[in-house]
């Protein structure tokens, strides 16, 4: 089941399992009579109501993430956990509302045997998906191909223990060595190739998961071989007596029996990655509109000052190393880099004009980047987004240099409050530090620490944010 079937399945399911509680509910409530009834309650209206409050709590708690082979019995503690926060709300609003039109209800507790109906209807509906899935599994329907990395006594364990363990629903496709153990290895079929040929056996293969098993010896190399499975959104699973290695990136997961542990997991809840795009839709058109005089004005000012367009266009790396192009008030000379081709930029650059001086100073030249955030491009908060020239050269000079590509670029970030302009590699080098624990540590939290920390900057005139 991909993931396109799999949301339309629980999206109905849903549908049907939360319509079904209410209906229960209300025969339950009002047509047995066993409860006093001041009047008759309206069915459709508040259904409807109580259904979209349901999806847009399901949503913000990532019910409607993708499941892989993983437990029943957590799907089912998850929902649990969800639905009685969401019944605790559900609880004070209806307090709310009887203190509003002075009433008092001594029958509010059936709130909770409306949640033991909800779990009993919308717990079986999900677990009846999990189960079909499980099936489709065991069927050959909705695999994952699976290299392992390394050729060693544990490599060859967990390759025998997922090979009897198709509930998982991974197919091991081959082994992948590090280079030094290719002689000895020839006549197995299962070897495809070294670690330096991942791109091609993964594309040629669609692998979509990699299980690293490395011996201790091999331990220095870890970082290496994590930078070179960074990509195509890969799966990256190591043994547990790695976890060391990779403190405070990591989680570990006990799946089917085979104790595995999951570095590059999902960096922010859903339930905080749809706030923070809220917040981005927000703040950014706020500010579109708030500064559209000063916008005019700045337009104004950087047409007379030389000659060239209002706007400066140019293509950077986004999130998933999709490029898009970013928007911002032209602070240099046209053709700057002609001449000198792709260069960073510096506090005193002899390329910037009169007015991109003031426009860089009071940082009105950032404006149009919002629009790259209404479009969903960028957000508020991230790394700085770069050039397709400069990430290849980093990604070649610095590890895990691609990992900023882990999340989207922002207008402001860590980096830019705790550092100075790139100027050098040494620079890029310090700013990286700051991108990676803010990719490490990314929380809503986390962002309003920033934003706060901007508005400082901006104000008081300290802190970089080009580049």
């Amino acid at each position: 089941m991909d993931k396109k079937a799999e949301k339309i399945f629980l999206f109905i399911t849903d549908f049907i399992t939360i319509n079904l509680t209410y209906l229960v509910y209300f025969y339950f409530r009002i047509e047995t009579g066993w409860f006093q009834v001041i009047s008759m309650p309206e069915f459709l209206l508040p259904m409807f109501i109580i259904y979209f409050y349901w999806l847009f709590v399901f949503t913000f708690m990532g019910m409607y993430r993708t499941w892989f082979a993983a437990s029943r019995f957590d799907e089912l503690t998850v929902l649990i956990k969800t639905s009685f926060i969401g019944v605790i709300i559900l609880f004070f609003l209806i307090f709310i509302d009887d203190l509003s039109y002075q009433q008092s209800s001594s029958q509010r507790y059936l709130i909770f045997i409306y949640w033991l109906i909800f779990v009993l209807f919308v717990g079986g509906g999900r677990i009846f998906i999990r189960s079909l899935q499980r099936y489709l599994l065991l069927k050959g329907i909705g695999r994952r191909n699976t290299i392992i990395i390394g050729y060693n006594e544990k490599a060859r364990e967990v390759y025998e223990e997922i090979k009897h363990a198709r509930a998982l629903g991974l197919d091991i496709v081959g082994f992948l060595l590090l280079g030094n153990e290719e002689k000895q290895l020839v006549g197995n079929n299962k070897i495809l190739g070294s670690i330096d040929q991942i791109q091609k056996i993964v594309n040629d293969n669609n692998v979509k998961e990699v299980i690293i098993a490395l011996d201790k010896h091999e331990h220095e190399q870890m970082l290496d071989v994590i930078a070179k499975c960074d990509f195509n959104d890969l799966t990256i699973k190591i043994v547990p007596d790695l976890y060391e290695i990779i403190s405070g990136q990591a989680r570990t997961n006990q799946l089917y029996g085979i104790p595995l542990v999951e570095i590059n997991p999902q960096l922010m809840p859903v339930w905080e990655r749809k706030i923070k795009r809220l917040m981005d839709i927000i703040f950014s058109s706020i500010i579109l509109v708030v500064t559209l005089p000063v916008s005019l004005i700045v337009a104004l000012a950087i047409k007379l000052d030389s000659k060239g367009p209002v706007f400066y266009k140019q293509i950077r790396v986004g999130k998933d190393n999709k490029q898009f192009k970013i928007y911002k008030f032209r602070s240099m000379y046209q053709d700057a880099e002609k001449h000198t081709g792709p260069v960073w930029s510096s506090k005193d650059d002899p390329r910037i004009t009169r007015v991109g001086k003031i426009i860089r100073k009071f940082r009105l030249d950032e404006i149009p980047q919002f629009i790259n955030v209404l479009r969903g491009d960028m957000s508020l908060v991230g790394p700085r987004p770069e050039r397709p020239y400069f990430v290849e050269r980093l990604s070649n000079e610095i590890p895990l240099y691609k990992r900023r590509l882990k999340v989207k670029p922002g207008i402001t970030g860590w980096a830019q409050v705790k550092h100075k302009y790139d100027e050098s590699i040494e620079d890029v080098k310090k700013k990286l530090q700051y991108d990676l624990y803010y990719i490490e540590n990314i929380s809503l939290r986390m962002d309003l620490k920033i934003l706060f920390r901007t508005i400082f900057v901006v104000l008081f005139g300290k802190g970089h944010f080009k580049n």
